[in-house]
């Protein structure tokens, strides 16, 4: 639907272009002529697009509030792959391409190197203190930035648990560890990404100091160049700074500012800073981008481009309901032309933007975090067709 939308309004742009042209090279139209036309196809576009909004509204259903029970179908999902049983052999490919985690009489164990050990803590964070309550199992967790088991390219299946995946994958989805720590390669809480509990307290304080009437109104942006897709947005903030303010950061792979498009590197912009601004752009980094659940404690409008890499809170948030859903192929007259229509709807942005936090405020808790990862962990246990044993060289993780 988003990527219809953002190419009926591309065709106008070209369609203008294409009627000045012949009215200068025949002189069969006048300038009024081509206005008028103009401004009735951006009329009919901005007319679509409030239907897909109203339309969007009509079909949703929100979620219930107990259990965590907004994001359970997600669980289901990524498990159906696996549901004539793990056997022994599953868990082998699996744990070639992950760290391996044993519950083992209520206690956690980890085999003792770890990829990222900082990002392991992040996880270990949450499984010591479901460890009490859990069968005996034992899993595979990937800290990598990307996923592991891709179908298209004929891995074998395997119960991998990775953070971030898209349909194309087995990998099934954890909460990331960067919900506790261990975020990516950039600050960590208070000033980057981490305590997810404290940053809902701080983000939302920010979004009172400026409400919805004291915003900048112009879209905002900053990161780091891990996505080629994010230079559109940067190149229109060059060409339209009244419109957007885009710009890349430093990110571990820097190494001159051919890596930020031939500019200086900004710095890095706590996510509480954020909140001046009406409309703030979510982009994918290597996988599913760490800030999307930030961005709408601000109670501002989220512009959230791509719809390929998930988390797993992800599909209970529905476009044109709690945000605007972009194509990555969208140019930046494409976004030019959004950002005006919701500029020009406030009432309308203000709407979107405020439903959007209220979801992740209500449904995307420490608690949510924690019984996404006790239902997980306990239907997942349901499917092992082999005992777990004691792995003797594991450590006892505290």
């Amino acid at each position: 639907m988003n990527s219809h939308l953002l190419l009926f309004c591309l065709s106008i742009i070209s369609r203008v272009s294409s009627n000045t042209e012949t009215c200068n090279k025949f002189e069969t139209c006048t300038e009024n002529e081509t206005k008028n036309k103009y401004d009735r196809e951006v009329n009919e576009w901005a007319q679509k697009l409030k239907q897909n909004i109203n339309s969007a509204l009509e079909q949703y259903v929100p979620c219930k509030t107990a259990n965590c029970s907004c994001h359970k179908s997600i669980i289901d999902l990524d498990l159906l792959p696996f549901q004539d049983g793990i056997t022994k052999e599953l868990f082998d490919t699996a744990v070639s391409k992950g760290t391996k985690y044993q519950i083992i009489n209520g206690k956690l164990y980890r085999e003792i190197d770890c990829h990222f050990p900082a990002r392991c803590a992040g996880v270990e964070h949450y499984l010591t203190a479901l460890a009490p309550k859990m069968p005996n199992l034992e899993i595979a967790i990937n800290t990598r930035d990307w996923p592991q088991v891709n179908k298209l390219w004929g891995h074998p299946k395997a119960p991998v648990f990775s953070f971030s995946k898209t349909k194309d994958y087995y990998d099934i989805m954890y909460p990331a560890w960067s919900f506790w720590e261990g975020g990516p390669a950039i600050s960590l809480y208070p000033t980057g990404i981490g305590r997810w509990d404290k940053h809902r307290i701080s983000i939302s304080i920010a979004a009172e100091k400026w409400p919805w009437e004291a915003k900048q109104d112009k879209g905002f942006f900053r990161g780091s160049r891990t996505s080629e897709e994010r230079d559109t947005l940067v190149l229109l903030s060059r060409s339209e700074p009244h419109l957007v303010d885009a710009q890349y950061t430093k990110n571990q792979a820097w190494k001159s500012d051919m890596d930020t498009l031939y500019a200086e590197p900004a710095p890095e912009v706590p996510f509480e800073e954020h909140c001046k601004f009406k409309y703030l752009f979510d982009y994918r980094g290597v996988a599913a981008s760490f800030r999307f659940k930030h961005l709408f404690l601000c109670k501002s409008l989220v512009f959230h481009v791509g719809d390929q890499w998930l988390e797993f809170f992800y599909p209970s948030l529905k476009p044109w309901v709690h945000y605007i859903p972009i194509s990555v192929k969208a140019t930046e007259d494409d976004i030019k032309q959004l950002l005006i229509f919701f500029k020009e709807n406030d009432q309308l942005a203000s709407e979107i933007a405020n439903r959007g936090f209220q979801h992740i405020w209500d449904h995307l808790t420490d608690k949510d975090v924690k019984c996404y990862w006790r239902r997980l962990l306990k239907k997942y246990s349901t499917l092992v067709k082999y005992d777990v044993v004691k792995d003797h060289k594991m450590k006892l993780i505290s």
